[in-house]
């Protein structure tokens, strides 16, 4: 019986090139020379620091261009809303998603089961695994995840004939 399970994953070597690359950019750019910028990469986490807010966010458009030059979906970032002011510098945090939550699993579900496929899905954890009699059954589930607006992006493992 085919198999597979529904993940959500970032690939943390191509997260790491991205921050690089990110950097690289900042300190090339004219519009941030002569400016105290910074960017640290730690535990799926980038802190921004600059002097003035508006540089942390063009700090973190750059980010986001880099991401999606190296094939990681930028939906996965999530920016906090306002920049942490401590002393002279701004600092922003960007988090990564990692795995799915409860809700958006259970959303997930549901939108499987409403397709009508002839297919189960059971969320196992932070993944949702779907099990069904047909390889193309699966395969209509792969589309329906992908088109679905949830948030987050989705990829597929442990695809068993």
């Amino acid at each position: 019986m085919p198999s597979m399970d529904i993940v959500s994953e970032v690939d943390a070597v191509e997260l790491r090139n991205a921050v690089d690359n990110s950097r690289r950019e900042i300190d090339s750019r004219y519009d941030f020379r002569g400016k105290n910028v910074n960017i640290e990469f730690k535990d799926l986490q980038v802190t921004l620091s600059a002097d003035d807010d508006y540089y942390c966010k063009q700090m973190v458009d750059v980010l986001r261009m880099n991401l999606s030059k190296r094939n990681v979906d930028p939906a996965v970032m999530e920016v906090d809303e306002k920049a942490l002011h401590t002393g002279k510098t701004f600092s922003l945090r960007v988090r990564f998603k990692e795995g799915i939550e409860t809700d958006i699993a259970k959303k997930l579900v549901k939108i499987i089961k409403e397709s009508k496929l002839k297919v189960q899905s059971a969320i196992q954890g932070d993944s949702v695994r779907v099990t069904g009699k047909k390889r193309d059954d699966l395969q209509a589930v792969m589309q329906l995840a992908r088109t679905s607006e949830l948030g987050q992006p989705f990829q597929f493992n442990n695809f068993r004939d």
